[in-house]
């Protein structure tokens, strides 16, 4: 698989796990499973989760880097980074936490970060 294709992906699977390392505690708390968690234990399983999401974002970025071969600038990884989490964030809520609804706002500054995209990808 070419350079780009493989830095996309490894983005979007970095950006699940993050995802859920950093919300997910809400959704084990709000379930009961983790109610009675001390800190420190929530911060331990969220770091083994976020230890999965390295695993896949530093070779993302150094796959991707220009600097290193890649299609992407330092700046493009970051915006596209950005929108990919964005995305993680929407379906994971939808999916997880009953009563998440997305208004006219939240789709104005989705459609914005697009924007931002596409400018960043701009010569």
């Amino acid at each position: 698989m070419s350079a780009m294709i493989w830095t996309v992906v490894l983005l979007v699977v970095s950006n699940v796990f993050m995802t859920v390392a950093w919300y997910g505690h809400l959704k084990l708390q709000s379930s009961g499973i983790s109610a009675d968690w001390p800190l420190y234990a929530v911060i331990l399983f969220s770091w083994g989760i976020a230890l999965l999401e390295y695993c896949c974002q530093v070779p993302a970025n150094r796959i991707g880097f220009e600097g290193n071969g890649g299609p992407f600038s330092l700046i493009q990884l970051k915006v596209m980074q950005e929108v990919i989490t964005l995305v993680a964030f929407v379906v994971f809520s939808l999916v997880a936490f009953d009563g998440f609804e997305l208004r006219w706002n939240h789709y104005a500054a989705m459609l914005l970060l697009v924007g931002a995209v596409y400018l960043v990808f701009m010569k």
